[in-house]
């Protein structure tokens, strides 16, 4: 499809002499073949641009389609395209200790740098790494002179023999200036080679930390998101001071997030502001984002955190109608048991700003929280401003995912009730004496939020796992999303309850990336890492070299499949090639059936339930051939549990 993209895109236009141009014939092999992909979701073709639902899905390309019409929505898809190419995915899972090939070095420097370098940069600095002194004495060097002596080597301007061949191999005719910027690049990258291949350490310091010996600190997060200095592995990870959270850069980034959240609201509704949102507040993402989360439920509220001299966060502020410029908005916040027990301390803060501008002398139309507060008040609720609800005290998760796990269940609305009845507690200063082990049920407040949410936010920490990748993601953030659909009105011309939206924002990038803060819907983050991952050969192969544990990496996820398809939308083409990649392809069937046939018998075990439970329409030989592998996988564990003999 790329290939025919690019050949449409650089062809001419001129017609021969029978009127017939060379691009007439690319426009139905481009359109067949985004048929064949399932490509019209993602990049759809309207009829109409100014109405959404004219997208057409005529298998045959309409001739009424004019040339200039088809000439843009291909250069929408060349462009997505190229997103999804250059879309990062983990490949395969990590082994303890083992250190990374070069080829891994590569896709790691490549990831982080970006444009910045190019794959001929990276793989010098490989190369430097490799031939360094440094690089052959690494295993018997501390890891602070390391440190040390690289930056007195970057920032002091000394280079040896290695830095000027590789100011040499650069070339002479760019501007000393932009050549000493790339040396310091490539002699950073092969600074970051060297750390990576460190992952031996980590076996040294568990043998250490047995031993009860010192294991050395370091802080814990990501690469591309947080740089180096959580680098090398292999160490005593610690995460953040929760006095101090949100950090500066994640309240710059958390506003730039709520302003995105509000814009994609309103280009979806008329220009209005959204009453109600609900935010995902999880510990670990918190942790590794240093609050971003938090800080877009402040935008949202319109308060920013007050510091003392210390730098400790100690209240939020409302920001001033006058200043904030619209509406406060409402917030459910969906606390994670993790965030509930780690940061009572924001708890409390959040809890305060609530109670606070429920009563705040502003006008209910400029102030959802007021004005839902004061609905709740009228009908005797009591603490109509609580905001922060999670599971009971000392009690964690949804449950969500064990009843999607074990199939015991009928509707998908079902599903949203176990995840309402799980999250009923309220938490905050002015429950009890306060802290994690204060919550009180207060099934009336979290029924009002409810019903008056019109969007979803959830934030994704890091590129090793997302939305595909984990059962957390559907149980809480689909199972939410239902809870509230399962409140709102049903819609006349449809017959369904009006849908609720999810705004995802993935929080990881380069050092050196642009400022943006990117929100999607929740649909087109699943078909980018659908296709990204469960269903890229690539991905699908490294997970198939892992043995045992990469083919259940892979059944969980066609389980996760069945969540997001109860909770939210699956497209017909994910279950078609999930089927086609893992259980109709016989080599890789008979790889997982090795590895874990109760993995793969699981892999089949949800497509037919997917089909059975209608997310998914699949032709009758398919169905066929997947319950005769489902009989043949169920035969083959009874058979393997007969043999196993009794220790006497």
């Amino acid at each position: 499809l790329k290939d025919l993209v690019s050949e449409y895109r650089t062809s001419e236009s001129s017609s021969d002499e029978d009127g017939a141009t060379p691009r007439s014939d690319l426009r139905d092999a481009i359109w067949g073949s985004v048929h064949r992909c399932g490509l019209m979701s993602d990049v759809p073709l309207l009829s109409d641009p100014s109405d959404e639902n004219s997208a057409i899905t005529d298998t045959d390309l309409p001739t009424t389609i004019s040339n200039d019409k088809f000439d843009t929505w291909v250069g929408d898809l060349a462009e997505y395209l190229i997103e999804l190419q250059d879309r990062l995915f983990s490949s395969g899972l990590h082994v303890l200790g083992s250190r990374p090939t070069d080829d891994e070095l590569m896709t790691y420097l490549q990831a982080y740098y970006s444009d910045e370098l190019s794959e001929e940069d990276c793989r010098r600095a490989i190369d430097t790494f490799h031939d360094s002194e440094a690089a052959a004495e690494k295993e018997s060097k501390n890891f602070l002179t390391d440190f040390f002596a690289w930056v007195e080597k970057t920032f002091n301007g000394v280079h040896d023999e290695a830095d000027q061949k590789q100011s040499e191999s650069i070339g002479t005719d760019r501007d000393s200036e932009d050549v000493a910027h790339k040396l310091h690049l490539i002699t950073d990258a092969s600074h970051i080679a060297n750390l990576l291949d460190r992952t031996t350490e980590e076996l040294d310091s568990i043998v250490n930390a047995l031993s009860g010996g010192y294991v050395p600190a370091k802080p814990g997060g990501d690469l591309l998101r947080d740089g180096t200095s959580v680098l090398p592995t292999g160490r005593n990870i610690h995460a953040l001071d929760p006095y101090r959270m949100p950090s500066a850069g994640a309240w710059a980034r958390g506003q730039k997030a709520a302003e995105e959240i509000i814009k994609q609201h309103q280009q979806m509704h008329s220009g209005e502001y959204p009453e109600t949102v609900a935010v995902t507040l999880w510990g670990l993402d918190a942790i590794k984002t240093r609050g971003e989360s938090v800080a877009i439920v402040l935008a949202l509220v319109g308060a920013t955190p007050v510091k003392e001299g210390t730098g400790r966060v100690v209240r939020f502020d409302l920001i001033p109608l006058e200043e904030l410029g619209r509406p406060r908005v409402d917030i459910l916040a969906s606390l994670s048991g993790i965030f509930r027990d780690s940061f009572a301390n924001i708890v409390d803060l959040l809890d305060d700003m609530f109670e606070r501008a429920a009563v705040t002398d502003e006008p209910e139309d400029m102030n959802f929280i007021k004005k839902h507060a004061s609905e709740l008040s009228k009908d005797g609720v009591e603490r109509p401003a609580a905001r922060l609800f999670s599971n009971p005290p000392g009690d964690y998760g949804s449950m969500v995912n064990e009843v999607v796990g074990s199939g015991d269940w009928d509707e998908a609305e079902s599903l949203g009730e176990t995840w309402k009845n799980r999250n009923v507690f309220s938490y905050g200063r002015n429950e009890g004496d306060g802290g994690a082990n204060s919550g009180t049920a207060r099934p009336q407040v979290l029924d009002k939020l409810l019903a008056s949410t019109e969007r979803v936010v959830q934030e994704i920490d890091s590129v090793e796992y997302g939305l595909t990748d984990i059962q957390e993601y559907y149980a809480n953030t689909g199972a939410l999303k239902k809870a509230a659909e399962n409140r709102k009105p049903v819609d006349s011309n449809t017959g369904k309850r009006k849908k609720v939206a999810v705004s995802v924002i993935e929080a990881f990038g380069g050092p050196q990336g642009d400022s943006s803060v990117p929100v999607r819907d929740v649909e087109d983050v699943l078909r980018l890492e659908y296709r990204s991952k469960l269903l890229n050969p690539k991905w699908r192969d490294a997970m198939l070299e892992q043995g045992s544990g990469g083919a259940y990496e892979v059944s969980q996820r066609m389980t996760a499949m069945v969540g997001w398809a109860a909770t939210a939308e699956v497209d017909n083409f994910v279950f078609d090639q999930a089927a086609e990649r893992y259980a109709l392809d016989e080599e890789v069937a008979k790889k997982l059936q090795k590895a874990n046939p109760e993995a793969f018998k699981n892999v089949v075990r949800r497509l037919l339930e997917a089909n059975g439970r209608g997310m998914w329409d699949a032709d009758d030989d398919v169905l066929d051939r997947l319950k005769e592998l489902y009989s043949d996988a169920d035969d083959m564990i009874e058979q393997a549990s007969a043999t196993i003999q009794r220790p006497r």
